[in-house]
């Protein structure tokens, strides 16, 4: 972000016929998983991020955003994108290798590093816990937030239907996430940690940020940006 370096990101590689190791892919997700911090370790938070991406219609292209909004106001002070083409197809539990490169490219050319950053995708709701929110979160050593609109694994009940209303989402007998209400009567969204934030601290700020909509602020602000330079066909 802004003169930091870009982070590595290491997509497995192709056999000889084309196809992705996703052993090896695995492997690397259950080594990176070892460093999450599921204790707060964030500081005063500013500034907050959020990032989202969209795909071309034969999905061989994609636009990615990052958004940096002021915490209190909610009101955007940055915004930075990126395009590119396609290169990891996808798989379900491996979304990193397919958004998370282009999102870092979208972060890297921001000028003001988000304290907080949020994530459309899951944390340690993930069938190895790592998903692309604690993925992006190692490897910025950034206090990141998985804010998803579906359940990837696990089982929770249907919190009440007031806004603030949640549930613990649960998967191999431990928790792993909350169903949070953040919009009376509207589909709850699952949130869970990402790094450097505990599951407590990460709900309450999906919450906070959540403004009368079912999205928090900062990803609501990336989808935007990405829907408005797909239908513009800017790619």
């Amino acid at each position: 972000m802004g003169t930091r370096e870009k982070p590595a990101f290491f997509l497995p590689r192709r056999d000889r016929l084309g196809r992705w190791d996703l052993e090896a892919a695995r492997i690397l997700q259950e080594r990176l998983r070892t460093r999450v911090e599921t204790r707060d370790r964030l500081g005063s938070v500013s500034l907050v991020g959020g990032t989202d991406l969209a795909y071309e219609r034969d999905e061989a292209r994609y636009v990615a955003a990052a958004v940096v909004l002021d915490a209190r106001t909610l009101r955007v002070v940055e915004t930075a994108t990126a395009r590119g083409r396609v290169r990891f197809p996808y798989v379900p539990g491996y979304l990193s290798f397919r958004e998370a490169p282009a999102i870092l490219r979208a972060l890297a050319r921001l000028e003001h590093q988000p304290d907080l950053l949020l994530v459309d995708g899951h944390g340690l709701a993930h069938p190895r816990g790592f998903g692309i929110a604690s993925h992006l979160g190692v490897l910025l050593d950034l206090p990141t937030i998985g804010v998803a609109k579906s359940i990837l694994v696990g089982e929770a009940d249907e919190p009440r239907p007031e806004r603030g209303a949640r549930a613990a989402l649960r998967h191999a007998g431990r928790r792993v996430g909350t169903v949070l209400r953040t919009r009376a009567g509207v589909a709850p969204v699952y949130v869970s940690v990402g790094h450097r934030v505990s599951l407590g601290t990460a709900t309450r700020w999906v919450l906070r940020l959540s403004a009368g909509y079912r999205i928090p602020e900062p990803i609501r602000q990336a989808h935007m940006r990405v829907n408005r330079l797909r239908s513009e066909g800017r790619w």
